[in-house]
């Protein structure tokens, strides 16, 4: 089956889907979500990403394949396959043939060069490593890793619990303290075996260009250091947004937060400053966790934000 491109100047874009989410009441995935307001919501009218007689979103997991000017690239990495999850069941040693969509993309694991964390949890970083022989090896063996340098260290310092290396995290952070921390495990599995391949580069997020035509743009909050990825290609543009939006509900009421925000605060504002972005500039928008094509656009609807999808 051909799958829908997408481009960006000379880049074209591909999503790659390892597995959807339809398990997630809206009031669960959004817990301060009032059901009357749910209920006039234009986000919920959608079938494609609500079901109004179960009263569950509709999300999807997957990355983005991006090709073009002479690198392959992989934005996010999804679930991995035989993963320990025990407290999220809905991630616990899946068995997808992710690496097979990836092929019908037309690439192998050996042709990516980039791979781009928008974050380092369990949904996006899997198939950083693949179980072989008992061991997490690295999925992507030519792949350069690039990810936040505060989000590693938060990570392994939670890992070790270390907490003298977590506090001083969060310090260097300014965001307060958590209400939740990453999935225990994954920076084991899915991180911890990217250190010896010496393809890891730990960046500061300050928007600077990290590859000709991409940055990371600051957006904390749904983890200690979140980012979303601005990409522009012969004078288009577009952003990944990353987790900084779960579901097209946090758009339209995004006071919102959902059940996997580490820092609330903080990751209502970072999405109003990248939905501003997003809408005053009109670039297409990859999301990480929308169904249908995960493709849109972001417009102003007076103090809140309207979703699209490009297909519309």
């Amino acid at each position: 089956m051909e799958l829908p491109e997408y481009r960006i100047g000379n880049l074209t874009v591909i999503k790659v889907w390892e597995l959807d989410l339809d398990d997630f009441a809206a009031t669960q995935l959004l817990p301060e979500i009032e059901p009357d307001t749910l209920a006039s919501d234009p986000a919920a009218m959608d079938s494609r990403t609500y079901n109004r007689d179960t009263g569950k979103v509709k999300l999807s997991v997957h990355s983005w394949l991006l090709r073009g000017e002479n690198k392959t690239i992989l934005i996010d990495t999804c679930v991995g396959n035989d993963k320990d999850r025990p407290t999220l069941k809905t991630l616990d040693h899946q068995h997808t043939p992710y690496l097979a969509r990836l092929r019908s993309a037309g690439v192998r694991p050996g042709e990516i060069d980039y791979i781009l964390l928008t974050h380092l949890h369990a949904d996006h970083v899997g198939w950083n490593t693949q179980l072989v022989d008992d061991h997490w090896v690295p999925t992507f063996p030519n792949a350069t890793i690039v990810c936040s340098g505060l989000e590693w260290r938060y990570g392994a310092a939670l890992a070790a619990k270390d907490d003298a290396a977590i506090q001083s995290a969060l310090a260097e952070a300014k965001l307060g303290q958590p209400i939740r921390t990453p999935v225990d495990g994954v920076f084991q599995d899915s991180l911890a075996p990217l250190e010896q391949t010496g393809s890891l580069r730990r960046i500061t997020i300050d928007g600077s260009e990290v590859l000709e035509g991409i940055r990371f743009l600051s957006a904390p909050g749904h983890s200690i250091d979140h980012a979303a990825i601005a990409v522009s290609s012969q004078g288009e543009h577009a952003i990944f947004g990353g987790d900084i939006a779960h579901h097209p509900l946090e758009m339209s009421q995004p006071e919102l937060v959902s059940m996997f925000c580490e820092f609330p605060d903080a990751a209502r504002s970072s999405r109003r400053r990248l939905l501003d972005r997003a809408a005053e500039s009109g670039v297409l928008f990859f999301s990480s966790h929308f169904p249908a094509s995960s493709v849109g656009r972001v417009t102003r609807n007076g103090g809140s934000y309207r979703w699209r999808f490009f297909e519309d």
